[in-house]
């Protein structure tokens, strides 16, 4: 539903409890397990990473008994129109990095006329 890549998924519990690791096969043998396992009610909340794509959702899990049959859950709330970086920061970045790219342009521009 996140389109993350490598999801770290930590319980905000304290204790630092990691559901989801993006290390291959390191929470493998949570994958079976229910939320209920872990303690995870009602007002519960979820810190979920996505290191590669550098975006990170703080997930509030709430009960309800008001789904439509055969759905098991269901995602509300503010979500961006787009799940990923925002565009502006390859740009930030491209200056940060001394790229010449801005440069090039203008300097053909005054060739041309």
């Amino acid at each position: 539903k996140f389109a993350m890549v490598a999801p770290d998924v930590q319980i905000e519990d304290g204790k630092g409890t990691i559901l989801i690791s993006s290390e291959e096969g390191e929470t493998e043998a949570n994958n079976h397990r229910k939320l209920s396992d872990f303690g995870i009610r009602n007002g519960s909340r979820l810190q979920a990473d996505d290191f590669l794509q550098d975006y990170t959702l703080l997930i509030n899990v709430l009960h309800s008994e008001d789904l439509e049959k055969d759905v098991e859950f269901e995602v509300v709330g503010d979500t961006p129109e787009r799940i990923g970086p925002k565009p502006s920061e390859p740009t930030s970045r491209n200056i940060s990095n001394g790229s010449d790219d801005g440069a090039q342009p203008s300097t053909s521009t005054g060739n041309q006329h």
